[in-house]
Order: structure tokens, then sequence, then C-alpha cells
């Protein structure tokens, strides 16, 4: 069978799966970038705190309406984390990332043409008057912490039924008080759609290094200790 007709099949047997990745990262960018560019188009009034309420949402949302379909990944790095602690097949794998990004941009695009396309499609980015070793460990660290929540969660059965609190509290967390130096992207398809359509792409090399880095770390000492 050719890589090609693998994937083909791994798709068909994971229909379920690709749907909810795709639908739940869809909404986790809308509401992630929208809330950007609705506090751009009022002057920044609404603030940090509203771009992290929005997605903390979303998330939550998201999570309780997909978990128990996909595991609630809807973003690049968990699923290689996942991956890594064998969560997921080396067959699923394309289907979880092929879906996050179709999401991604999908979200990206409706973002552009209902609600608008001020500070560059709500993209990620970092506070370069940082050290820019401080604004890489910043978003691993970010990512980290999302990781490390989801493992607890999952090994916890959900938290007793807290999961989408949890998952979506963390994000908003994060983003709340590590934005301000590294952007608290978290998420390699929430940043990419965004810069890719507004094309401020610059900073894409730091949200498609640090967050996988951030996700695998946890997912290597997660996978020793359980």
């Amino acid at each position: 069978m050719s890589r090609t007709s693998s994937i083909a099949a791994s798709l068909t047997a994971n229909k379920g799966r690709f749907a909810a990745e795709l639908v739940g990262t869809f909404l986790v960018v809308v509401f992630a970038t929208g809330s950007v560019v609705i506090d751009a188009q009022a002057g920044g009034a609404y603030g940090t705190p509203f771009a992290a309420v929005a997605p903390t949402i979303a998330v939550a949302v998201s999570v309780y309406a997909f978990g128990k379909v996909s595991m609630a990944h809807f973003n690049p790095a968990v699923t290689v984390a996942f991956f890594i602690t064998k969560h997921i097949s080396k067959a699923q794998l394309p289907v979880y990332l092929g879906a996050e990004m179709i999401g991604a941009v999908l979200g990206s695009l409706f973002v552009m043409v209902f609600v608008g396309t001020e500070a560059d499609l709500g993209a990620n980015a970092p506070d370069y008057s940082f050290p820019l070793p401080l604004i890489i460990a910043v978003e691993v660290l970010a990512t980290g912490l999302l990781m490390a929540v989801i493992y607890v969660v999952v090994y916890t059965k959900g938290l007793k039924g807290f999961s989408g609190i949890a998952i979506g509290g963390i994000v908003g967390l994060d983003i709340l008080f590590l934005s301000f130096i590294s952007g608290a992207s978290m998420n390699p398809a929430r940043s990419f759609a965004p810069a890719v359509f507004s094309g401020a792409v610059g900073d894409l090399w730091l949200y498609w290094s640090a967050t996988f880095i951030g996700s695998s770390t946890v997912a290597f000492i997660a996978g020793k200790r359980l």
C-alpha cells in the first residue's frame, strides 16, 4: 500500500476524529484570534483579559463537545505529545495534524471575512524588548504547562468532570500572565493561519519550535512516570 493510500485509509477509519479536530480547532482559532481583532477595533479597550477569556471559553466548550471523540487536541503540539506517549498511533498522526491545520485556516478565513483584519488577524507576537532566550523559555513554559494539565486530566479521568474548565483555564491563565512576553500561543496551528493570511510570518519560527519543545518535554517526562 502506498503512503497516500495508507493516509486515505487512516482518514476513513478516523473520520470522526478528523471532523472533531477540525471543528474544535476552528472554534479555538476563531475565538482566540477574533478576540484580538475585536480588541484592536475597540482601540485596546478590552485588553488582555478579553483575549484570555475568549479562548478559555472556546477550549472548554470544545473539550466537552469533542473530548470523547478525539481526546480534544486542537493543537499540533498536543498531538505530537500524545503521539510520543502512544495515545495515538502513527497512522492517526497525519489525520490529527491535517484536521488541525485545516481547521485553523478556516478559522482565520472566518475571522477575516466576518470579524476584521486588524492586529494582523490576531497573529501572535512576542515583545522583543525582553531578551530572546527569555521569550523562548516563556513560550516553552506556557506550552509545557498546558500539556501538563492535559495529562493530569487524561490520567484522572477528566478531573471528575472538570476537564474542559481545567484545560481552558490554563490556556486563559497562560495568556493572561505570559502573553506580554512571548505571545503565549501554545499552538502552532493557531499561530500559523493568521500569520500566513496577514503576511506577519516573521515570528512563526518561535511558535513552530518552542511550542513543540514544551509539549514534547512534558510528554517524555510523563512517559517515564505514567
